[in-house]
């Protein structure tokens, strides 16, 4: 099972709150958001498994896989990917 870590997130918020992550702050780190690469969201069926938004995040030479819950707001790191560098 994937280990998830609480984390501070600051967000762009439009037409609602926490639209969009723009600064993830990892301990005393603090990460300005360059590009949401996708987007998606938990749901289903049960209730029990609770809903969620996730956002995978590039900063610097990273990606950030991080999960907003939607009953209690906060925010988790799920993964941290390097970015794969493109071929010229």
């Amino acid at each position: 099972m994937m280990k998830i870590i609480p984390i501070r997130v600051e967000c762009y918020s439009g037409y609602r709150a926490e639209e969009l992550p723009r600064v993830l702050c990892l301990g005393d780190e603090r990460l300005e958001v360059e590009e949401v690469v996708d987007r998606w969201y938990q749901s289903g069926l049960d209730p029990a498994a609770g809903r969620a938004e996730y956002f995978k995040l590039r900063a610097g030479a990273q990606l950030y896989v991080v999960k907003r819950d939607s009953a209690t707001h906060a925010w988790y790191l799920v993964a941290e990917l390097p970015v794969r560098q493109r071929l010229l």
